[in-house]
């Protein structure tokens, strides 16, 4: 261990001070955990399929594969229970926590790095299938969720994000040991694209990979912050997928229930509407207008709505305000959301990047 930097026992140290531990100073490793025997499958599914490729994995801050690198950033928390426990209290899941999970995540880094080291983006068929791998990583994820020229493999149609990201999920569909893909995308148009990768697979069987740069960036030793600024960050960037993100706007427009006995604010409960009942009875009269003067669609609003209506019932929220004016602020939160969605992919403005 290099000089200065002290171990962290994940066993005895309190929660107070697992927060306080920097990252790079927590003693995690792939071999003798179960991250190892899901690489070790992954590496049979290859084998499998006579591919040479095995591409090398390391923990880094989260799933990634470097661009232009041939190995694969697995998540640190993935390595110990306590951690996997952690993320799930900080950010409600721990992405590739289970076997399967694990598996299909593999297998779509695995796409990535295969075409990095064979250089597939560079032949012709590549582009004619899936576009131009040089075309930018948009801001928005535009998505059609009944598109069948896509596979389906990542939740959230990841498939049709950008042209890598289509190959790269054809992919891992195409190497899903017990998958007959040939039946399950019958008649779909991703059909095309799955055998286009099983001739381009049998094309490299047996040989080795032209590019062997495996550069672990963003690895674990790297990692200095502590755990409390690495969640910090992450939930900072990840706000709006958290229950608590709409939180403060609410209550500048609504107010939280209390009895009125001990509250002199409430003068008379009869005055007092449940926010998410008023919410409720003008939801598709929200839906509508909102989704005409937008231009989005109907269930991308929809499914917005729905998180606010659940969030005021949640927090108890109440208005006294009559129900046009209180329908109308939320008419103006929601578009504003759903305006900022349209331009930047986020509803609350411009996505972050690395």
């Amino acid at each position: 261990m290099p000089p200065g930097r002290k171990t962290v026992d994940l066993s005895a140290i309190s929660d107070e001070e697992l927060l306080n531990s920097r990252v790079c100073d927590l003693p995690l490793t792939i071999e003798g955990t179960w991250l190892a025997d899901c690489i070790g499958k992954l590496y049979g599914e290859l084998q499998e399929r006579g591919l040479q490729f095995r591409p090398v994995c390391y923990l880094a801050d989260e799933w990634l594969t470097p661009t232009d690198e041939t190995c694969i950033g697995i998540p640190f928390y993935l390595a110990h229970p306590r951690l996997i426990e952690l993320e799930k209290r900080m950010m409600l899941e721990a992405e590739g926590e289970t076997e399967p999970w694990c598996l299909r995540l593999l297998r779509h880094e695995t796409g990535h790095a295969i075409g990095y080291a064979y250089r597939l983006q560079r032949k012709t068929g590549w582009k004619k299938f899936f576009g131009n791998p040089a075309k930018e990583y948009p801001e928005t994820h535009r998505f059609r969720p009944y598109s069948k020229n896509y596979v389906q493999h990542l939740e959230n149609f990841y498939a049709q994000f950008h042209p890598d990201e289509d190959f790269v999920e054809t992919f891992a569909v195409w190497l899903t040991p017990g998958l007959d893909w040939r039946a399950h995308y019958k008649g779909w148009g991703a059909l095309r694209k799955l055998e286009y990768i099983d001739t381009l697979m049998r094309e490299i069987q047996g040989k080795a990979p032209v590019v062997k740069s495996a550069n672990r960036y963003w690895r674990l030793s790297t990692l200095r912050l502590t755990l409390k600024s690495f969640y910090a960050r992450k939930k900072q960037f990840w706000a709006e997928d958290l229950p608590d993100f709409h939180d403060a706007n609410l209550r500048r427009m609504f107010e939280p229930f209390s009895d009125p006995a001990g509250d002199p604010s409430i003068k008379e409960i009869g005055r007092w509407q449940v926010a998410s009942q008023v919410l409720e009875k003008y939801r598709e009269e929200l839906l509508t207008q909102i989704s005409r003067w937008t231009g989005e669609r109907k269930y991308v609003v929809d499914d917005l709505l729905k998180k606010v209506i659940r969030r005021s019932r949640e927090l108890n929220l109440v208005t006294a305000q009559p129900e046009p004016r209180a329908v109308a602020s939320i008419a103006s939160y929601l578009t504003t959301l759903v305006m900022n969605y349209q331009y930047t992919g986020r509803l609350r403005g411009k996505k972050r990047k690395r």
